[in-house]
């Protein structure tokens, strides 16, 4: 099965931050554009997530250790983890969680 993320309808998940979700039985793969000076608040949840950057530098915070993200970055997100990014510049994310997220359908 193929899909195209230009296909794929946009969702917002806070200010300046976006993305483009495929469903799979067991995962979800997004494409996440953030802007440059945009914050995700710190947040938990039951799925394990990849992050990896294609572009742009993300700074992370995951339990309280953060890291600057990098292209050809990728680090893992324990599930229940607490975490939080901003964007140092304009980034694009690949993000894969375990199990689907039902919430971002």
């Amino acid at each position: 099965m193929n899909h195209l993320f230009s296909e794929i309808p946009e969702k917002q998940l806070a200010k300046g931050i976006s993305g483009k979700y495929i469903h799979t039985e067991n995962n979800t793969v997004g494409l996440i554009t953030i802007e440059k000076g945009a914050v995700l608040p710190a947040h938990a949840h039951i799925h394990e997530q990849i992050t990896q950057v294609i572009s742009g530098k993300l700074e992370m915070t995951i339990d309280g250790n953060t890291l600057v993200l990098e292209p050809d970055s990728i680090t893992v997100i324990p599930s229940n983890a607490v975490h939080s990014a901003v964007a140092l510049t304009d980034c694009t994310v690949i993000d894969t969680f375990h199990p689907v997220r039902e919430d971002y359908k």
